[in-house]
């Protein structure tokens, strides 16, 4: 993904779509709320904005942190 524009392509929408359901998979259930839900929607497009390499470790990030299954 290059710089943030405001506009995402239907590839990238998915990207973020799965990035964001990782995240949220990733917290306890007592954790998925809808405050939690918007924080995270939040962080993952400041993270666009700064740039792919932030996303990039984002995403690394919630690999490890993803429960196994």
């Amino acid at each position: 993904m290059e710089q943030y524009s405001g506009v995402f392509d239907p590839e990238e929408l998915s990207v973020l779509g799965s990035l964001f359901d990782g995240a949220i998979n990733a917290l306890p259930p007592s954790m998925r709320t809808p405050e939690n839900r918007t924080a995270v929607a939040k962080l993952i497009l400041d993270s666009t904005e700064s740039g792919a390499s932030r996303l990039a470790c984002l995403m690394n990030l919630l690999i490890i942190i993803s429960p196994k299954g």
